[in-house]
């Protein structure tokens, strides 16, 4: 049983955001149709691709099939090339949109206003209709006009000046685009809880999902410290203003070789089993800190959580990450290697959980992608096919769908309406 079967999702998106949202959807079983054209493609098409062999493919038109990260957010979709520049375009998109329960975009503000495709005229070809909109910062405002992509949106909320080392050193831009992904997450649940509603009372709705909100949402604890005491907070490097220990530590095997091991240590019955695994796994006459009362309570290990982590240190340099791993885990002691990407592929419960699912796409053959992140009972969601080709699917949804004769498809195709 697929979750979100019997829903049918238009997806504008483009890049990382509004695609993630819609890829949540579709790996919950809704029917995705990614639209895109020639005239404006996909921004995760472009550019050399990473995988393959062939590093003349772009030549013959291959290289938009070959970016991997474009595979992985755009599986289990179906994607036509209309070009909304073309009013014929326009038409057949306002005929798709009356069998369509969600439209997602990443547009921004006044963008579909002028295609003629904004809520208002996409309601009026069905009452019901759910239009998710995921500006940068907001449809309306005094910065409604920003156009920004992740690193933009990152600085703009302030997580970017709160990742860094705990002395104040910033280590710069963040090399993954997580406001995008925060902000796919938080339009995919907007867009089931107006699907809900809609299930409820009837009525479709238009769902501003901004970007810049999304992400500064992450920020809650530093927002209301500003608000109630003043204080900037900045860089905390693995410093956790609960726990301690709480750090990255280096195991057996040197730096060099990325040899490390995470602890996390949230409560004082917890601070008790992590000494009794140290005892354990290390003799009691090496480690007489374990029984010093100066890390008794929480408070009084945070103030000297910098010693601690010394003495730490030279406990896991003793041994291998996974051997300390294993045992802190054995004694209820949160603790988990720092993985290499090779370590995550070959790590055996990843595997057993399906995080890395295998789905062989025409233009590349087998490639593992991301799976899903949750494992629901009943519905638990799946990675079926591999990301649409362009157009792959024209004649399926404009053809079989809609009801566009062979003849008139041709004639779309000739004027570049479907290209």
């Amino acid at each position: 049983m697929q979750a979100l079967g019997r829903f049918r999702v238009l997806d504008f998106g483009t890049a990382w955001a509004a695609p993630m949202a819609s890829q949540l959807l579709a790996d919950m079983g809704a029917e995705v149709v990614k639209v895109e054209s020639r005239v404006r493609l996909d921004g995760l098409r472009l550019g050399r691709p990473i995988v393959g062999d062939d590093v003349a493919g772009g030549d013959r038109g291959r290289w938009p099939e070959l970016q991997p990260v474009f595979h992985g957010l755009n599986r289990n979709k179906l994607g036509i090339t209309v070009n909304l520049k073309h009013a014929d375009g326009v038409e057949l998109i306002k005929r798709l949109a009356g069998q369509t329960d969600v439209v997602i975009h990443n547009y921004s503000p006044g963008v579909l206003e002028r295609l003629g495709l904004d809520y208002d005229a996409l309601r009026a070809v069905r009452p019901d209709i759910i239009v998710v909109g995921m500006p940068a910062a907001g449809e309306t405002g005094p910065l409604s006009n920003v156009i920004a992509y992740a690193p933009i949106i990152l600085a703009l909320s302030g997580l970017m000046s709160m990742v860094g080392y705990e002395d104040g050193t910033l280590v710069g831009e963040l090399q993954s685009a997580w406001s995008d992904a925060v902000a796919g997450l938080h339009a995919a649940m907007a867009a089931v809880s107006a699907l809900r509603h809609r299930d409820a009372t009837g009525q479709g709705q238009h769902v501003e999902v901004a970007q810049w909100e999304a992400t500064t949402s992450w920020l809650g604890e530093a927002v209301m410290d500003w608000a109630m005491n003043a204080r900037a907070q900045g860089t905390t490097g693995n410093v956790d203003p609960g726990m301690a220990p709480h750090n990255c530590y280096p195991c057996r095997g040197g730096e060099a070789k990325e040899g490390w091991v995470s602890i996390a240590v949230g409560s004082d019955e917890e601070w008790r089993r992590f000494c009794r695994a140290v005892e354990s796994g290390g003799g009691r006459g090496r480690n007489r800190w374990t029984r010093d009362p100066r890390y008794a309570d929480g408070f009084r290990r945070w103030r000297r959580r910098a010693e601690l982590d010394d003495h730490i240190r030279r406990w896991t340099r003793r041994f291998e990450p996974m051997e300390v791993t294993q045992l802190l885990q054995r004694f209820g002691v949160a603790a988990m290697p720092v993985m290499t990407i090779e370590d995550q592929f070959l790590d055996p419960h990843f595997r057993q959980r399906e995080v890395w699912p295998e789905v062989e796409h025409p233009m590349v053959g087998i490639e593992w992608l991301y799976g899903l992140a949750w494992r629901l009972h009943e519905t638990p969601g799946s990675v079926r096919r591999h990301a649409p080709l362009l157009g792959e699917h024209n004649r399926q949804v404009l053809g079989e769908l809609l009801g566009v004769s062979e003849s008139d498809l041709q004639r779309f195709e000739r004027a570049e309406a479907v290209y």
